[in-house]
């Protein structure tokens, strides 16, 4: 059985954990470098224009945005976690969520897994391996999407695909990549496949 993301809804923005929906079900999060195509990424896998905002302006997502996948809230979610990486965010802000997604990642028992969209033109910045790292460090599974696959030809896309297969390895042991665009849907049905092995488990 598939889950039908075109169900996804939104449901509150949290800047604390104790705002999250009951530690229950199952939850994937999504994260990523502001400017990286997460709410483009997120967009596609639900089929919805308007469901992540995208904006020209990096760091809107500052919050952790709920999107549960049905009427039952304590079933399966997406959860959208604050871009990061964003300079003109106040470094109150930027030293909060350096303090509470990694309480986030190792302490929330739904979660199953994190998807890491990455501009395929800017791959494993510091910030990226450092989300890896985290991820490792919980012992939680974390699938990328080399988001913007479509401005690369395909053997530059190839080649970068590889590369960071062999590097992310370096810095969490549970890491799988993928080629991603929203703009043409390359990937999309892929990276709901992955979103499945994690939510039905």
């Amino acid at each position: 059985m598939t889950l039908d993301y075109r169900r996804a809804q939104f449901l509150l923005s949290a800047a604390q954990l104790e705002q999250l929906p009951p530690d229950q079900g199952a939850e994937v999060a999504f994260a990523g470098r502001s400017n990286a195509g997460k709410s483009s990424a997120l967009n596609a896998i639900t089929d919805q224009k308007q469901l992540a905002r995208v904006s020209k302006t990096p760091g809107r997502t500052q919050q952790i945005n709920v999107f549960p996948l049905t009427d039952d809230v304590t079933a399966t979610r997406l959860m959208d976690l604050p871009g990061y990486g964003y300079a003109k965010a106040p470094p109150s802000v930027r030293n909060h969520w350096q303090q509470v997604l990694p309480q986030y990642l190792e302490g929330r028992e739904s979660l199953r897994g994190l998807v890491l969209i990455m501009d395929i033109r800017h791959p494993l910045g510091p910030l990226d391996q450092q989300m890896l790292a985290w991820c490792d460090a919980a012992g939680l599974p974390a699938h990328i999407l080399l988001s913007k696959a479509d401005k690369l030809r395909r053997g530059a896309a190839g080649n970068t695909l590889q590369a960071v297969r062999r590097d992310a390895g370096g810095h969490c042991a549970m890491a799988t990549v993928q080629l991603f665009s929203a703009q043409t849907r390359q990937g999309v049905d892929a990276a709901r496949e992955q979103l499945d092995r994690w939510l039905q488990t």
